[in-house]
């Protein structure tokens, strides 16, 4: 095997350099964000970057609405605070203002960010839970392979070589598990406090024009997407490095013990998506039905008594769970093609450098990503509603194209010219460094297509939106018909992308090019998540100008940013699934390897039969997610009800909602129901590989990815695209759109009882599916070794 010609020295100080850039470059546009005065005063400098002059332009708005001022000074004031802020001094903050409808906005004052806060300490402390008696399951599990034995064995993949000690392996393997778990949840974590920094800030700016409402957003996203992409790289290459000191030349103990950390990472994200996504869908849906159908009030109108469980699920559904989601996906991507490149050649002869080829490619990404961003706020300005869009989808061609020229010379650098790459069994490929880098620029590229084919399906600028909307006019029933036909559609192009893919990069380097295609796909991982963050972001910030009593003009701005922000959140749930299949397949590959299995016959009655049960499970996860919305969301209609006719005064604004208690239903709600799927995507695994052994796991984990994928595209897609519609409806830009208005028309109804089906469709379900798939994937691979073991008890009691 030729050498590489970067050396180790370069990598040792350019991964974690890139990192810490890259966190440097978070905090800087938080700094600029901070520059936005929640007071009306202006910033020391003359810049017009959305950040540096008064937030009230007195000739546009008018200079009445000092009091407007004030209601958001004080939400920025509780989002500033410390994060165990005492709520009595909170309350009496927002009770020194004299308030318009005083008794309804003092209560949103109060519960608005700290019960977001609230929420997520009660799901981490279920999570501590969870955390640690998984563990114990896995130490113990991994221990006894070899009898807890301290001595090291021959790797099952090369018996001439010794591998790390069983009880080492376990020991490692926790650590980088709870490692994992951590950086996940500290990822929702900060994902959630960036947004509710964010949002007043950006309902202010909305005042002044779209642009700068525009810019604060996207660089609050970018906070969120940089922070969360180079930490989540920096902890997995410090733990790298530390591990190695134990385990030495011995790549294979190494990169299986590290496989813990992506273990950890999507077991927190799995949580994360179905217990948000429950909370937030239970209150849209309280809100939607019985708010802006039955009583004819806006989305986000105080009188609402749930409307403050909505806003605070907007930050714990699609900010914090999204963060957790798209982080475990990288770790997970960068464990699969750690784990394949231990067994290739590079691997087997002690290259450091082509070794850290994946962690190589996402360092690189940073650097891209932050190029790109740039081109969002600082080479351009946005000055009309119609360029939000545009300048959205150009982050994803713009990064795309600068990704593979950054990775096509990181490949020559790192890669030996020619090396060999492990095929399932015992068979080697010959492999030169330019078959990688076509890998990872098919799945750059099929990222890119998924995006561009679910911007489609879901903006409503195009037709299939426009003809869901159209069907409103002859009532629900068409709209459901419509937006379940789009979604099914919508399938066709993405699977397609990912089937061109998985096939170019086996053909050049097995399951180590599939693998690597996955980490392509998720190479511009910052900009993903930063036009990710940026639609809820956008969201609460309507909601912050509604409740504010702000113009209508500004809350038309917000809905041009929400609206953009819906297809870009459909985006991000496209490369979401796209990178979950790659990463399944390649995690399978590893597993396949690991645990022994020569090849993998679906003929066989025992492969078969895990195939097809596999194929279920993500129609048995979507029923649990999705009556579990049901059921919160019935308990939160029948509350809503039960206000608008018992409590005299609301719709007068004259008496304050309990909103207490609607949060109370969507907490208990989540709470209590994202525990039964995620024990039934958790166990499957080791009940499967325990009672059944390998062949029928790894039939149960193709069919769990091929039907997973089918379902989560459609179902992110359908519910993407019927929330467009009524935001088309209700713009009213076009003469067509007016022609099916306005807010309360029937088509209008109709548009809403359509997005309040797909809302558990794209936030709940569809998003978890992806989780569910890899998930389930990277748990067999790291309890493979026993399954291999002892796996299989009931098929050798039966024979």
């Amino acid at each position: 095997m030729a050498e590489t010609i970067l050396g180790t020295t370069f990598v040792l100080y350019f991964i974690p350099g890139a990192c810490l850039v890259g966190i440097l470059f978070a905090l800087i546009q938080w700094f600029i964000v901070s520059k936005v005065k929640v007071g009306g005063e202006s910033s020391v400098n003359g810049s017009n970057n959305g950040y540096s002059d008064y937030l009230l332009d007195s000739s546009e708005e008018g200079g009445d609405e000092d009091s407007v001022i004030k209601k958001v000074a004080t939400i920025q004031d509780a989002i500033s605070e410390d994060p165990v802020m005492d709520l009595a001094r909170l309350s009496m903050s927002c009770a020194r203002i004299d308030w318009p409808c005083s008794a309804a906005w003092k209560t949103s004052c109060f519960y608005l960010f700290v019960v977001a806060e609230s929420f997520l300490t009660t799901e981490y402390k279920y999570l501590a839970v969870f955390m640690s008696a998984f563990s114990v399951i896995i130490f113990l599990f991994l221990g006894s392979v070899g009898g807890f034995s301290t001595h090291g064995v021959p790797c099952t993949h090369d018996e001439t070589q010794i591998c790390a000690a069983p009880l080492a392996n376990a020991v490692f393997t926790t650590i980088a598990f709870i490692l994992g778990a951590l950086t996940s949840t500290l990822s929702g974590y900060l994902g959630m406090k960036i947004a509710t920094y964010a949002n007043a800030r950006t309902a202010l700016e909305a005042r002044k024009s779209v642009g700068q409402a525009f810019i604060v957003a996207f660089r609050s996203g970018a906070v969120m997407g940089f922070l969360l992409a180079a930490s989540g790289l920096l902890v997995l290459f410090i733990t790298i490095l530390l591990f190695k000191l134990y385990f030495g030349t011995d790549w294979i103990g190494l990169y299986e013990a590290i496989t813990g950390y992506g273990l950890g990472g999507s077991s927190v994200a799995l949580f994360g998506r179905v217990g948000g996504g429950i909370y937030t869908k239970a209150a849209d849906v309280g809100a939607d039905l019985v708010g802006k159908i039955e009583q004819n009030i806006p989305e986000d109108d105080p009188r609402n008594p749930a409307v403050i469980a909505d806003n605070v699920g907007d930050n714990v559904g699609d900010i914090a769970g999204m963060g957790a989601d798209l982080f475990g996906s990288f770790a997970e991507s960068t464990c699969a093609a750690l784990v394949i490149s231990s067994l290739s050649s590079f691997g087997t002869e002690r290259s450091f450098v082509a070794m850290s080829y994946p962690l190589l490619v996402s360092a690189v990404g940073i650097v891209v990503c932050l190029i790109t961003t740039l081109f969002a706020t600082d080479f351009g300005v946005i000055k009309n509603v119609n360029q939000i869009e545009p300048t959205l989808k150009r982050q994803l061609l713009i990064s795309t194209v600068l990704m593979t020229i950054g990775v096509g010379i990181v490949s020559k650098l790192a890669l030996p010219d020619t090396f060999l790459i492990n095929v399932i069994g015992k068979d080697w490929l010959h492999a030169k460094w330019w078959h990688v880098y076509v890998c990872v620029a098919s799945g750059l590229w099929a990222g890119l297509i998924i995006g561009y084919v679910t911007e489609y399906f879901t903006s409503n600028t195009y037709s299939p939106v426009k003809e869901v909307a159209n069907a409103c006019t002859t009532g629900a029933a068409t709209n459901i018909i419509f937006g379940l036909a789009l979604g099914y559609k919508s399938v066709i192009i993405p699977v397609l992308a990912i089937a061109v893919a998985i096939y170019i990069s086996f053909s050049f380097a097995a399951m180590y090019g599939i693998a690597v295609a996955a980490l392509g796909m998720l190479g511009t991982l910052a900009t993903g998540l930063a036009i990710d963050a940026y639609g809820p972001i956008s969201d609460n910030a309507g909601g912050i100008a509604e409740m504010a009593g702000m113009r209508h003009s500004v809350r038309e701005r917000t809905d041009a940013l929400d609206a953009a922000g819906n297809t870009t959140a459909a985006i991000g749930k496209g490369f979401a699934i796209g990178s979950a299949a790659l990463v399944s397949l390649a995690l399978f590959g590893a597993y396949v390897s690991r645990a022994g299995i020569s090849i993998v016959n679906v003929i066989e009655a025992q492969t078969f039969v895990g195939l097809l049960v596999g194929a279920m499970l993500p129609y048995w996860f979507s029923a649990m997610t999705m009556k579990s919305v049901g059921k919160a969301a019935l308990a939160m209609v029948e509350e809503v009800r039960h206000q608008f006719k018992t409590m005299e005064g609301i719709m007068e604004g004259l008496v304050k909602p309990d909103y207490k208690r609607c949060v109370a239903i969507s907490t208990d709600a989540s709470l209590k129901e994202m525990i039964p799927p995620g024990a039934l995507v958790m166990l499957s695994p080791i009940i499967v590989g325990t009672l059944f052994g390998v062949n029928t796991l790894a039939g149960l984990l193709a069919g769990a990815l091929v039907s997973g994928v089918q379902i989560a595209i459609s179902a992110s897609n359908t519910g993407g695209a019927w929330d467009n519609a009524k935001k088309y409806i209700e713009a009213g830009a076009s003469p067509e759109a007016q022609a099916l208005g306005p807010k309360g028309s029937d088509a209008h109804k109709a548009a809403v009882i359509g997005d309040t089906v797909g809302d558990p469709l794209k936030d709940t379900s569809g998003p978890s599916l992806n989780i569910l798939i890899k998930l389930m994937a990277v748990e067999s691979l790291v309890f493979a070794p026993f399954f291999a073991a002892h796996g299989g008890i009931l098929l050798k009691y039966i024979s």
